[in-house]
């Protein structure tokens, strides 16, 4: 029998004949490769692997991917999503995890027993759609794949539990229920054995069907789950109902028909209850996608408006946004103003004012004035479509919690059948009464909750990251949700995030005293600043712009980070840039200096401009000069606080954490907003690069289990975000950081507002608070309930009841969460 198996992976970064021997060398020395070729024209690498066991091929491939990155190459990576039915309970999830984890190529999978999903991170070229569906199918479940388009959805499911399948059991079992009331109210009848064969019948074997059907796969792949429990428990009760009747034809016996016919009746209850309280944890998702419409008006380049269907619209078409409408892109306004309603994408309650150049995001709802505007972004790219990308994976991914409970969940149902057993067999060499003793060990197998301890995390995440995203915060992986809570200092970076990062010149003095030596002044630096999108430079030419200077033209421009910019303008090398920078240069001047530090202690942000000498035919580097360098004057720039960076900080602080003010701005202005926001701990002159360090040394003293959250603009402070233990990326009102912040932090803040910092802390406690409730409810269910059933103290019935109310209060308490308030800072 041949055990091995071919498989075909694509390389990236290959370019000649020593790249493809070096790539094959590697692979070679992989345990588990017996063979690997490699092709530079189809730049792909084809595998003959150990196929002895599923799990030494999976290694194999890991080993290989590890062996490539290694040789300085990669093999692209990829995910997919499927919708599984059948799942049922937390053991459901670890087996189709492992089945799937087994298919060669498969780096992770993550199973959502709430929404039915797997969202499968597979290397490219392998583990292919097929493999992945029959591994799962041997599993014992049946998977769906999903398209791009449909991730996530929760459209009916084929065998889904429908209302009327409730009912039906319900009415055929009530009057089996009926002798029962009369034995609590001291008359004691019962229905003919033969019509409790009758109503019982279609019960357990109909609309009760499912629990055989999924428990006979789960046996046959040697694994259990709550389907089996109940399944066995049911069938053993109406086995045992059969053979006492069958004994006593002609008598009365006491059967238990009841029992098994009302076990399936409360568990598919229950069931259904819980299918329709997980429906609404996706409610604030559903919300999401329904936010984009599905056509838009286009005008062409004669000005004709077509309605076309949203697919149709490309970047740079422009569409017409009339009142009350929602905007079908993202785009940049061209004509018109108007306010526009953003609060389901950025939590902002307030409509925001729009006019010509501002941005626009598709799903927002237009106010009072007709919107022309030019589409920049469509489909996957909008950022609509990454902000449900980011919620949809944030839901998919576990919380480090939930790892425990998945490796509880992996040995309950085979000890919830020992336990079973252990029942029968000391009630029944005890007492001699088998019947007696088989209906105890029914209900021990009948009140076993698996299912809610598969469900009471993922349920309360999913809530979570909703409500998260409906305040403005984007939550990109579940574990930075958890570890939010443990956050004992919050580092803000200081421009654009504690202030409006929209600085203004206040204030220029040029080394020569003449009048027109300040226009000069600021007209040299403008030429600099040219083209520039920072906000000082920004702040330079609108100023220059305001007073009517005429730039001169600038050539070499080099921008020098940390420090500032530096170019050729009117045959000289002039520097703009930080006091710091000018000490490196060996610029110097008492009087500005002077100066220099009176604006600094007032708050202002100061840049000084220096000649560094006579033009090279190249710019030469800024700290070799060609001439003596000296200073031509100063800029002063002066930013407010965001209206919310006072109540943020004294929140944080009433909260128990230490707030930490982490600038490259000069001490003198990081100082007097650190003075004026309460902030008693700052880090002033600090580089981009060096902010990662200040981050690391704010870790240091801290007790175990302590967090540190970075919070910065999500460009230049990525460093930091990404040190951080928590990053929380502040996205500007016009669009900047956007991109770099979803990619960079755990937490992103679609507003700029500090206090979603608060917001953030408070629903991470409030979510964890959630998540050990019903961990706790789904503990002691079993930890209580399983005892007494062992000990003959619960009836089938009253098991079946607890078992499907375990699950319903789970998923309730969960979305009790929805109702949650953010607290109050203002």
């Amino acid at each position: 029998m041949d055990d091995t198996c071919t498989l075909t992976l694509p390389i990236d970064g290959m370019t000649c004949a020593s790249c493809v021997a070096r790539v094959e060398k590697a692979l070679a020395r992989v345990p588990g490769v017996r063979e690997a070729h490699v092709n530079l024209a189809t730049e792909q690498a084809s595998l003959a692997l150990d196929a002895s066991s599923p799990a030494a091929t999976a290694q194999a491939v890991q080993a290989a991917q590890a062996a490539v990155a290694k040789a300085g190459y990669a093999i692209p990576e990829e995910t997919r999503d499927l919708r599984v039915d059948g799942m049922t309970c937390a053991s459901c999830v670890g087996r189709v995890e492992k089945a799937v984890k087994r298919v060669p190529g498969v780096l992770e999978a993550s199973v959502n027993l709430a929404t039915g999903g797997v969202r499968v991170r597979r290397l490219a070229g392998s583990a292919g759609d097929v493999a992945l569906r029959e591994a799962i199918t041997r599993a014992g479940y049946e998977a769906t794949l999903l398209s791009e388009g449909d991730a996530g959805a929760t459209g009916p499911r084929r065998g889904e539990l429908r209302g009327w399948h409730v009912a039906a059991a319900a009415l055929l079992s009530a009057p089996l229920v009926l002798p029962m009331l009369g034995d609590l109210a001291g008359r004691h009848w019962m229905l003919p054995a033969l019509w409790q064969w009758l109503l019982a019948t279609p019960v357990v074997f109909g609309f009760g069907a499912r629990f055989f059907v999924a428990g006979w796969k789960a046996l046959r792949a040697g694994a259990g789950n709550m389907d089996l429990l109940v399944a066995t428990g049911t069938a053993a009760a109406y086995g045992l109902s059969l053979a006492l009747w069958w004994r006593e034809p002609e008598g009365m016996p006491h059967l238990y028909f009841e029992s098994a016919a009302v076990v399936i009746t409360l568990v598919l209850f229950g069931k259904w209850l819980e299918a329709r309280a997980k429906h609404r944890t996706l409610d604030a998702l559903n919300a999401l996608r329904a936010l984009r419409p599905d056509t838009a008006t286009r005008r062409d380049a004669q000005g004709a408006e077509q309605r076309v269907p949203l697919a149709e619209v490309q970047p740079g078409d422009v569409v017409l946004v009339r009142p009350g409408e929602r905007l079908p892109t993202d785009g940049l306004v061209l004509e018109g103003r108007s306010h526009v309603d953003e609060s389901l994408l950025t939590g902002e309650s307030l409509p925001v004012a729009k006019a010509p150049g501002d941005r626009v995001t598709g799903g927002a709802i237009n106010g009072e004035g007709l919107l022309a505007v030019r589409t920049t972004a469509v489909g996957g790219a909008s950022m609509l479509s990454r902000i449900v990308a980011l919620v949809e994976t944030a839901q998919a991914k576990k919380a480090p919690i939930q790892q425990t409970v998945d490796r509880v969940a992996e040995v309950f149902v085979p000890a919830v059948g020992g336990v079973a057993l252990v029942t029968l067999l000391g009630w029944g060499l005890l007492r001699g009464d088998w019947a007696e003793a088989l209906i105890h060990a029914v209900s021990v197998l009948v009140i076993a909750c698996p299912c809610a301890l598969g469900l009471a995390t993922p349920a309360t995440l999913m809530v979570g990251t909703g409500l998260a995203a409906r305040r403005g915060i984007l939550v990109r992986d579940a574990q930075a949700l958890e570890l939010m809570r443990q956050v004992a200092v919050v580092a803000f970076d200081k421009t654009g995030t504690l202030t409006e990062g929209k600085p203004v010149l206040v204030a220029h003095r040029a080394a020569d005293a003449a009048h027109e030596a300040n226009d000069t002044l600021l007209a040299q630096a403008a030429a600099l600043q040219a083209g520039s999108e920072h906000p000082l430079a920004r702040a330079v030419l609108q100023a220059a712009a305001e007073r009517r200077l005429a730039a001169p033209a600038a050539s070499g421009l080099r921008a020098v980070a940390g420090r500032g910019i530096e170019g050729q303008v009117a045959g000289r090398r002039l520097a703009l840039g930080s006091g710091v920078w000018m000490a490196e240069l060996g610029v110097a001047d008492a009087a500005l200096a002077a100066q220099a530090a009176a604006w600094a202690a007032e708050g202002r942000s100061v840049s000084w401009l220096a000649d560094l000498g006579p033009a090279a035919d190249t710019v030469a580097t800024t700290l070799a000069t060609t001439g003596p360098a000296r200073a031509l004057g100063l800029l002063a720039f002066g930013d407010t606080p965001k209206p919310g960076a006072a109540a943020a900080v004294a929140a944080l602080r009433a909260a128990g954490v230490r707030v930490v003010l982490v600038s490259g701005d000069n001490r003198g202005a990081a100082q007097a907003l650190a003075t004026q926001l309460g902030i008693t701990e700052l880090h002033a002159e600090v580089l981009p690069a060096d902010k990662a360090r200040v981050v690391a040394t704010l870790r240091e003293g801290l007790a175990p289990g302590q967090r540190v959250a970075m919070v910065g603009d999500g460009v230049n402070d990525a460093p930091a975000l990404a040190a951080a233990d928590i990053g929380l990326a502040m996205t500007h009102a016009d669009g900047g950081g956007t991109d770099v912040a979803m990619q960079t932090a755990g937490l992103t803040l679609l507003r700029g507002d500090p206090l979603l910092v608060v917001q953030a802390l408070d629903l991470s406690r409030a979510i964890s608070r959630r998540i050990r409730q019903n961990l706790f409810w789904a503990f002691a269910y079993n930890v209580v309930g399983i005892p007494l059933a062992a000990l003959g103290l619960l009836s089938p019935v009253v098991a079946g009841g607890a078992m499907a109310l375990s699950s319903v209060s789970v998923v309730s308490n969960a979305l009790l969460l929805a109702r949650h308030k953010a607290s109050s800072t203002r």
